[in-house]
């Protein structure tokens, strides 16, 4: 029972002890009164005599009960006043606490900051996951992350690190091209990047092409001049693998708005070459995504010469 309840209660049988009080004062001046009206007690009835004084005793004893209540109510408030005070006191001393805490939280975290900011400026890698770059004054108010053997690091703009650090050092995620950066995100990542279904793909299709544990790799390994090629017609039985439910006619433009969008993001690296192909007697004219060998990929050696043409599983 909450505080406010028990003193709405309080109140209440304050009150009807009062009423009671009164009425027991009013059934003792009326059996006076009736006393000194009479002439003898013989002519007072009996009968009504004993049910006043019954009354009388009945109205006393719950006026008694009543007055025993109060008093526990009353005791009871007390204590709950007490508690609460206490409460109240704890309160006050867990919120300067924290307060406390809070100051002495961000002064460690502007104190970190700092030692970091100075670090990187001495040239320094240092972890992603221990730095957050808005949080950091540095020279030219710009850092960049970089992928080493042993995870991911920060750093200033083409900074070396002196300590050697964390194995050799990759390539900054600003240094690939768009294609390779949409490509090292998963899939939830890369439906919030972008909405484009063709550029999702796209991205899903660089992949197959240099991860091996994709699985559905449609790239036909190249001759002397080719590292890898697509043909149109497989890109389109793999883009109704990869979007299930996708029908013949919108999966032929989905491979022309993939294929834009794979020059694009790979700013060229990749060619669509034509060649002439020749099934059931008919000839026709079929487009080919290639990789040249002598592109410029970043973070990718171009086979030479002298090594030999592979092939791939080809898939229907």
């Amino acid at each position: 029972m909450t505080d406010h309840a028990l003193a709405d209660e309080l109140e209440a049988l304050r009150t009807q002890n009062e009423r009671l009080a009164e009425r027991v004062a009013d059934l003792e001046a009326r059996q006076n009164s009736n006393r000194d009206d009479l002439p003898t007690t013989d002519t007072i009835s009996h009968e009504a005599n004993d049910r006043l004084k019954k009354e009388n005793e009945t109205l006393r004893q719950e006026n008694d009960r009543l007055d025993e209540r109060v008093t526990d109510l009353e005791a009871h408030i007390e204590t709950l006043e007490s508690r609460l005070a206490d409460c109240e006191s704890e309160t006050t001393r867990l919120d300067r606490a924290t307060q406390a805490a809070h100051r002495r939280g961000a002064t460690l975290k502007e104190s970190v900051a700092e030692l970091q900011a100075r670090e990187l400026e001495k040239g320094a890698h240092l972890h992603d996951s221990n730095v957050e770059p808005t949080d950091l004054d540095v020279a030219g108010d710009r850092v960049e992350r970089i992928t080493k053997e042993d995870g991911t690091y920060v750093r200033l703009p083409e900074q070396r690190d002196p300590l050697e650090r964390g194995g050799a050092t990759t390539l900054a995620h600003g240094d690939l091209l768009p294609i390779q950066q949409l490509a090292r995100m998963d899939a939830d990542m890369l439906r919030s990047t972008t909405n484009a279904l063709p550029t999702r793909l796209a991205a899903q299709l660089w992949k197959a092409r240099t991860d091996e544990t994709v699985g559905d790799d449609p790239w036909r390994r190249g001759s002397k001049a080719v590292q890898a090629s697509v043909k149109a017609s497989d890109l389109k039985h793999w883009i109704r693998r990869q979007e299930p439910g996708t029908s013949e006619s919108y999966a032929k433009k989905l491979v022309s708005r993939t294929i834009d969008a794979l020059l694009e993001l790979s700013k060229n690296r990749l060619a669509i070459h034509r060649k002439q192909e020749r099934k059931n007697g008919l000839q026709y004219s079929e487009r080919r995504i290639v990789l040249p060998a002598d592109a410029e990929i970043p973070g990718e050696t171009a086979r030479t010469d002298t090594e030999a043409p592979g092939t791939a599983d080809v898939h229907g």
